[in-house]
């Protein structure tokens, strides 16, 4: 086992296709009397997204959604249900005919899928609960009821080994499903980020210093709740006292002081997608850019800041509702021609630029300079 976890390593988009397959396989197998399909288990460290992932999934795909949390049970019944007593002839005391049954709990799904059962951090359940889990796993059911047609299980897990208090899941358990690990890629997640609303600034802060992400408190999901505290302060500047005490309050320290140092010397030296594309006077963006990529007394260049800054251009004009305009595809031409920038920034951003689905993406890389330099390089 990786220090993830099992199966291949998958950034947040490439996780979803393959669920995407395994899903509709699950449903074929299904729709065929040919059993259930096999559940899945998603590994990985603390704060990546994993419950987030599934349930945007069964959301976007307008399908059912169930959540249950095995470390928090403290007893089978809270798997299996509780017991009742059931008597066909109350009128009758005694007659000796009365029978128990199981009431499911309450967050066992009721009606007819498509829907998800996660079940959440399971390895964090102790030994008993995940002998019980083993039964649902194989067969979709327990002895007290039976997960309901076209429903898929997913199981979200942290690595096992010293940094966490989990349970170690056998190999009879680990071969009940499919396993696949999550980890952080920070384009994955910037393009969630501006789907998500969450602050440009802090959007860039990730693409230039994607190494202070990771960490025991800095995570995906802690940087989304640091930012989302910060986001209604217009000038981070001038705010910059406040903004450190809350940075020391949700992340490490090594991160809070890179986004110190963002604050003060980096954030207002980043052109804009919009300021490029819009440029008016491009002789002037083009030295403000290439001043930007410079460091520290212009002896080496900071490819850093050049990749974050051609990202967020490419996600600004792959994102749902860009309007395009010509001087857009002038100016990024413009952009991606100078000199400043190194030639596998400049090719992998027409490559991804001709592949996207979009037209609007496409197009981008119809001007006649960069149509040239792509025939030189081929």
């Amino acid at each position: 086992m990786s220090s993830t976890g099992y199966g291949p390593k998958l950034n947040p988009m490439q996780l979803s296709t393959l669920l995407d397959h395994i899903f509709q396989r699950n449903l074929e197998v299904s729709k065929a009397n040919q059993g259930r399909g096999t559940p899945v288990c998603i590994w990985g460290t603390h704060g990546l997204g994993k419950t987030q992932l599934v349930r945007d999934y069964a959301r976007k795909h307008g399908w059912k959604f169930a959540y249950a949390a095995p470390g928090q049970f403290e007893e089978m019944g809270d798997l299996h249900g509780m017991p009742i007593i059931v008597d066909p002839t109350p009128d009758q005391p005694n007659s000796g005919d009365e029978y128990t049954v199981f009431a499911p709990p309450e967050w066992v799904p009721k009606e007819e899928g498509p829907g998800i059962l996660l079940l959440d951090d399971i390895n964090r359940a102790d030994d008993r609960i995940l002998r019980g889990i083993m039964q649902l796993l194989q067969n979709f059911e327990l002895f007290s009821w039976q997960l309901p047609n076209k429903w898929q299980i997913v199981a979200t897990a942290n690595p096992e080994g010293g940094d966490y208090s989990v349970t170690t899941m056998d190999d009879a358990m680990l071969t009940r499903m499919v396993h696949l690990s999550m980890v952080f890629e920070p384009r994955a997640w910037a393009e969630w980020a501006q789907l998500s609303g969450v602050d440009p600034r802090g959007i860039a802060f990730v693409l230039n210093y994607p190494e202070a992400v990771t960490g025991k408190r800095t995570t995906p999901r802690t940087i989304v709740q640091f930012l989302e505290l910060i986001s209604s302060i217009a000038d981070w500047k001038s705010k910059i006292d406040l903004i450190g005490h809350l940075a020391m309050s949700t992340l490490d320290q090594s991160t809070m002081a890179a986004f110190l140092t963002f604050v003060n010397d980096e954030l207002e030296g980043l052109p804009w997608p919009e300021e490029i594309l819009e440029a008016k006077d491009v002789a002037l963006m083009k030295k403000r850019i290439t001043e930007m990529a410079k460091g520290k007394g212009g002896e080496s260049k900071r490819v850093d800041r050049l990749s974050a800054l051609l990202t967020r251009v490419f996600m600004y004009v792959t994102a749902e509702g860009y309007k395009p305009k010509e001087k857009h595809r002038e100016n990024i031409a413009d952009l991606m021609l100078l000199e400043v920038i190194p030639n596998d920034l400049r090719m992998a951003m027409m490559s991804d630029l001709s592949r996207h689905p979009s037209s609007n993406a496409q197009s981008m890389t119809k001007d006649k300079r960069l149509s040239k330099l792509l025939l030189q390089k081929l």
